[in-house]
């Protein structure tokens, strides 16, 4: 009798679809969390557009470090008019006049070599507000997605009144108010010409500059902020905040 022909080993079947990769997981998750926090900050911008900032993650650093802190939000009715065109000659002149980045003072400071002086008030307004201090790329590049957002929401008179009590005047003293209070014993309101233009001229170094006790740069720094105050009232470009 013949033998029998082998059977051949059955084929195993196919095997099922793979599961989605762990790295499409993960880009899912990375998409849906970066969604839910730009839609956190889009909430912050147009929240603050009409409520005060109650505080921020330096604010936060400050009171830990310190113990405490000088600070009492004024409205801009509240802070002499003189203190807002010297903060602006002093830090941003041209604010009334760019959409939150300064291109000109960007294209020279790039000339230079140094970032130096082409931060905006809006620009630090995101920083003060939103974001924490230093100087990595994460920070910078959310504070290009979001100076846009702000002056989009925000008047130009919210910026700088947001700014003017968020600014950091002295080691644990944020704001015109606690500043003009701290440095000279008046209200925010009532501060003369030189007295804003002081505290105009130690914003850059708050923690080493004195308005109360001018060295020779707070000296020389004041005579050009009470110039440069002067010429943006006479040539209009304090127009969008008066």
């Amino acid at each position: 009798m013949a033998a029998k022909p082998k059977r051949k080993p059955a084929e195993a079947p196919p095997e099922p679809p793979p599961t989605p990769l762990l790295w499409r997981r993960g880009l899912r998750w990375a998409l849906r969390g970066l969604a839910g926090m730009a839609g956190f900050f889009v909430a912050l911008v147009l929240l603050f557009a009409v409520v005060n900032p109650p505080t921020s993650i330096y604010l936060l650093q400050e009171r830990a470090r310190l113990g405490g802190l000088q600070r009492d939000w004024v409205a801009m009715e509240a802070i002499a008019p003189v203190m807002a065109r010297s903060v602006v000659a002093a830090e941003d002149a041209n604010f009334c006049l760019h959409w939150g980045f300064d291109m000109a003072a960007i294209r020279a400071a790039l000339d230079e070599g140094s970032g130096r002086g082409a931060s905006t008030l809006s620009q630090q307004v995101v920083k003060n507000v939103f974001l924490w201090q230093g100087r990595n790329w994460a920070r910078k590049a959310m504070e290009a997605l979001l100076t846009p957002a702000v002056e989009l929401v925000w008047s130009k008179r919210r910026i700088l009144e947001v700014y003017l009590n968020v600014a950091e005047f002295a080691e644990g003293v944020f704001g015109v108010q606690a500043a003009a209070q701290h440095y000279f014993g008046v209200d925010a309101k009532d501060l003369t010409p030189l007295q804003a233009a002081r505290l105009a001229a130690v914003l850059p170094d708050p923690k080493h500059r004195s308005a109360a006790k001018p060295g020779p740069v707070v000296r020389r720094r004041t005579g050009q902020v009470i110039s440069g105050a002067e010429t943006i009232l006479a040539d209009g470009r304090a127009a969008c905040f008066m």
